[in-house]
């Protein structure tokens, strides 16, 4: 069969890395699943996940007390969801990764 598997980590910095796993068919993407992780304290944190677990394209924002949002990506195809997705997180990781710093500092103030 030609399904590939696809499975890497980017790192952005030494507390930063972007997980990543495809599985691929003749060009077409049949899931993704690309996920920000941060270390803070010498533990890593997923803080976004995006894939296509349910049937359909979302993110996933997850916050360190648990809690998660779900938003769906709207998107023709899983290919040109993947590319959304990919540019998403390279732009803007590092708000993502400020945004749950923040979040890990107002709970532990409580």
């Amino acid at each position: 069969m030609d399904i590939k598997r696809k499975d890497f980590i980017r790192r952005y910095t030494d507390a930063a890395r972007v997980r990543q796993s495809y599985l691929i068919y003749h060009r077409k993407v049949l899931e993704f699943v690309i996920q920000l992780e941060i270390c803070i304290n010498e533990k890593w944190f997923a803080v976004v996940r995006y894939d296509t677990a349910h049937g359909y394209a979302h993110r996933d924002y997850l916050h360190p007390d648990g809690r998660i949002d779900k938003t769906p990506i709207f998107y023709s195809n899983y290919n040109e969801a993947l590319t959304f997705v990919e540019e998403d997180i390279k732009n803007n990781w590092q708000l993502y990764q400020e945004h749950f710093i923040k979040e890990v500092a107002q709970n532990d103030g409580r």
